[in-house]
C-alpha cells in the first residue's frame, strides 16, 4: 500500500527501496521522513546584495545538475516522496484525462462528490503546484522558498470574468497581492502576476482586439478610445481572427473599457508606490492584442527613469514572437521607455491549432518543438543583449535545460552581474526543481511562480498546468530521476547506520560508554 502511489519511474530507479517502504511500519516511515540527513549547511542562497555594494561577474555559469545531494539535500525526505508522487500522476495521462473528464463533468455539480473531489486535489496537485488557499499561507510558502535562496513571483489565481462586479472583486484581489509583497522580506517577492481577463470582461477584450487586427489592416481605421501604445503586431502576426471590418465599440462597451483601464492604472499605482513589480501574463491569440494595448499603453505611463514596473508575457511558440519582441523593444528603447517581458514557451497550444484548422488557416504555433526551442533562445538572447547594454529587463521563465543553460552561458559571456535586478530566471512552483536549484547554485536570481487561491477559483489553473505540462512531464524525467537517486542514497545511508548499530562492536562500544 505505500508504493502505489508513487512514480513508476521512481520505483524503477531503486527496488530496494520499494522492498523497504512495503516492509516498513507507520512509526518507521515516520522516522524516515523526519530525518534529515545531511548537517551540512545547505548550498549558499542567491547574493542579497545592498545596491550600494559592489557586485562581482558571474564568471562560472555551468550548471551542476548532475549532483543529486547539493541540489536536494535540503529537502526533508517526506517532501521528496510527496513530490516524486505528484509528478508520476501528473505524468499519467490516462490518469490526467480521467481527472479533467471529471472536473469537467456533471459530477461536480453534485455536492458531495464536489467536496471529495476538491479534498482530493488539495492534498495531492494542489499542494504540490500552489502555495496555499490563503495570503498567510502565500506568506509562508514565499518564506520558505527564500530561505533555500528563491523569490517569489505572486499569482492571485483568478481567471475570466464576464462582468463588471467580478472585474472589481478581482482587482481588490491583484491589490492585495501587492500588499502581500510588500509585507514580506525585502527582495523575498520579485512580482506579482495579474491576468487582464480578470480585470475586463472577456467578451470586451476580444472586441477590441478585432478593432485593433482591423485597423493595423486598415491604418486609416480611426479607433477614437485609443491611448499610446507600442506596436503589439508584426508583418508576420496572425490576424485571421479578424476576418470582416468590425462594428466600432457602443458607448456602453467604450466605458466598461475606460472602467478596466482605471483598474489596471490603479493596480499600477499601487505597485509603484510599493515598488513592486508588475506582470501581465499572456493569454490566447484571440484576446492577446487587447491585453497588450492595455500593457503597452500601461508600461508607457508607468515605466520612467530606467525603472521597469510593468512587464508583458511573449509567447515563443508563437511564428510572430520574435518579431514581435524585436519590434515592440526598439521602439520602446527609441522612446526611452524601459520595458521588461517574461519569456515563455507558450499554453495555448491545442485550443490555437483548432481554432486555425477551424477558420481554415495555418497554425500561428511554430511547426516544431525545435522551431519554437530556437525562437526561444533568440529571444532570450536579444534581451541579455540589451541587458548588456543598459536597457530593460527579462524574466526567462523555462523548464528546458537547454534553455537555462545556453541563458546562463550568455550571461557569463555578456558580464552581467550577480545579483543584476534587471535578469530573473524562473519556474513554475512544483516543477523542474533542479534547473532551479542549479540556477540558483550558479548565482542567478530564481523566481517559482505561486499561485493561490481557494482550490475551486484555483482549479482552471490546475487543470490548464496538468494539460500543457503532461507530455513536459512524462519526457523529462529530470527531477524524477535526480529525486530517486537522493532518496536512495539516504535510504542507503539509513540502512548503513542501521547494520553499524546492529553490529557486535558497536553493542560494545554502547555498553562501555554506560
Amino acid at each position: 500500500m505505500a508504493t502505489k502511489f508513487l512514480s513508476p519511474k521512481l520505483l524503477n530507479t531503486f527496488p530496494s527501496f520499494t522492498r523497504f517502504l512495503n516492509s516498513a511500519s507507520t512509526a518507521s516511515l515516520a522516522a524516515v521522513a523526519s530525518l534529515n540527513f545531511d548537517e551540512k549547511p545547505e548550498p549558499a542562497a542567491v547574493e542579497k546584495q545592498p545596491t550600494s555594494l559592489k557586485q562581482e561577474s558571474i564568471t562560472n555559469a555551468t550548471l551542476d545538475l548532475d549532483d543529486h545531494q547539493r541540489l536536494f539535500g535540503s529537502i526533508p525526505t517526506l517532501n521528496l516522496l510527496r513530490s516524486s508522487a505528484n509528478l508520476g500522476l501528473a505524468a499519467n495521462e490516462r490518469f490526467v484525462d480521467f481527472g479533467m473528464w471529471i472536473v469537467n463533468s456533471r459530477l461536480m455539480e453534485t455536492s458531495l462528490v464536489r467536496d471529495a473531489i476538491l479534498k482530493t486535489v488539495r492534498h495531492t496537485f494542489f499542494q504540490h503546484f500552489c502555495a496555499g488557499e490563503t495570503t498567510e499561507e502565500a506568506a509562508d510558502c514565499v518564506r520558505r522558498i527564500h530561505d533555500k535562496g528563491f523569490r517569489g513571483m505572486l499569482v492571485y489565481a483568478v481567471e475570466h470574468t464576464s462582468d463588471n462586479a467580478g472585474c472589481d472583486r478581482n482587482l481588490e484581489g491583484f491589490l492585495g497581492s501587492v500588499e502581500l509583497a510588500k509585507s514580506l522580506p525585502a527582495s523575498s517577492v520579485s512580482f506579482v502576476i495579474a491576468k487582464i481577463t480578470a480585470i475586463c470582461p472577456i467578451g470586451l477584450l476580444k472586441r477590441v482586439s478585432d478593432l485593433l487586427r482591423w485597423q493595423y489592416k486598415d491604418p486609416s481605421f480611426y479607433l477614437p478610445w485609443k491611448l499610446n501604445t507600442l506596436p503589439i503586431f508584426s508583418d508576420s502576426s496572425a490576424l485571421y481572427h479578424t476576418l470582416e471590418k468590425p462594428a466600432p465599440l457602443s458607448p456602453k462597451e467604450e466605458s466598461d473599457l475606460q472602467l478596466a483601464h482605471q483598474r489596471l492604472l490603479e493596480l499600477c499605482q499601487k505597485c509603484v508606490q510599493d515598488n513592486v513589480a508588475l506582470t501581465i501574463d499572456a493569454e490566447d491569440t484571440s484576446i492577446q492584442p487587447a491585453i497588450d494595448y492595455f500593457t503597452y499603453s500601461s508600461a508607457i505611463m508607468y515605466n520612467q527613469d530606467g525603472n521597469t514596473i510593468v512587464f508583458g508575457t511573449i509567447q515563443a511558440y508563437l511564428k510572430d514572437a520574435k518579431e514581435r519582441l524585436f519590434v515592440t523593444t526598439k521602439t520602446a528603447q527609441s522612446l526611452g521607455i524601459p520595458m521588461g517581458f517574461k519569456l515563455v514557451r507558450g499554453a495555448y497550444m491545442s485550443s490555437e491549432s483548432k481554432l486555425a484548422s477551424l477558420l481554415g488557416y495555418d497554425s500561428p504555433i511554430h511547426n516544431s518543438i525545435q522551431e519554437t526551442h530556437a525562437c526561444y533562445n533568440d529571444c532570450a538572447s536579444f534581451m541579455l543583449e540589451r541587458i548588456a547594454d543598459g536597457y530593460g529587463a527579462v524574466v526567462l521563465a523555462t523548464h528546458n535545460v537547454e534553455s537555462g543553460q545556453l541563458a546562463a552561458s550568455k550571461a557569463c559571456d555578456l558580464g552581467i552581474q550577480k545579483g543584476n535586478q534587471k535578469l530573473e530566471f524562473a519556474q513554475l512552483y512544483g516543477m523542474s526543481e533542479a534547473l532551479s536549484f542549479g540556477l540558483r547554485n550558479a548565482g542567478f536570481q530564481v523566481s517559482k511562480y505561486l499561485p493561490y487561491g481557494p482550490v475551486d477559483m484555483v482549479m482552471p489553473y490546475l487543470l490548464r498546468r496538468a494539460e500543457e505540462n503532461r507530455g513536459l512531464l512524462s519526457t523529462s524525467s529530470l527531477d524524477s530521476v535526480l529525486m530517486g537517486k537522493e532518496l536512495k542514497r539516504r535510504l542507503t545511508k539509513l540502512q548503513f547506520a542501521k547494520s553499524e548499530m546492529a553490529s557486535p562492536s558497536s553493542m560494545k562500544i554502547e555498553i562501555g560508554t554506560h
